[in-house]
């Protein structure tokens, strides 16, 4: 893999939007398979890198994510259990891909705006989860914004 095509930065400088959305999409399904085979994160890592076209993905981002959440999992299922309609046991596997991804994001990634990390755990509920997973996705991390990004919200 040529690390030099992927688009990390857009030509300002920041952070590649569909890039940061490439490495979500693939972050959730690594994360989910990571719950579900009990599998380890370096042969998921690889797996992923090798299986999927990376070229448009920011990896060292896809990667931050693979590697932060199941290293913070307790301090992230804290966080997200009081925010929850229903308890941790009863969420979808890939609800709860999503909603540790983006408690992870909230908590260690004050790079990215609250608004975004929550649209962008919308989106992927949309895609992957249940009919309405992406109405208690929104809810919760509504929730969770409030109390992790309590100065970015009453800017």
């Amino acid at each position: 893999m040529n690390d030099k095509a992927i688009s990390r930065k857009d030509h300002s400088g920041r952070p590649n939007p569909g890039a940061r959305r490439k490495a979500r999409h693939y972050a959730m399904q690594a994360l989910y398979q990571w719950d579900m085979a009990g599998a380890s994160l370096n042969k998921i890592e690889a797996e992923f890198l090798v299986d999927n076209d990376m070229t448009h993905v920011d990896t060292e981002y896809f990667r931050d994510i693979l590697r932060g959440v199941p290293n913070n999992l307790g301090e992230l299922d804290d966080m997200l259990t009081p925010c929850l309609s229903r308890g941790m046991d009863e969420v979808t596997p890939v609800e709860k891909a999503i909603l540790r991804l983006a408690a992870f994001e909230l908590a260690h990634r004050i790079d990215v705006p609250y608004r975004v990390v929550i649209n962008e755990s919308v989106e992927l509920s949309k895609k992957f989860g249940a009919t309405e997973s992406h109405k208690f996705i929104n809810g919760a991390l509504d929730k969770l914004a409030q109390k992790v990004r309590v100065v970015e919200i009453k800017k």
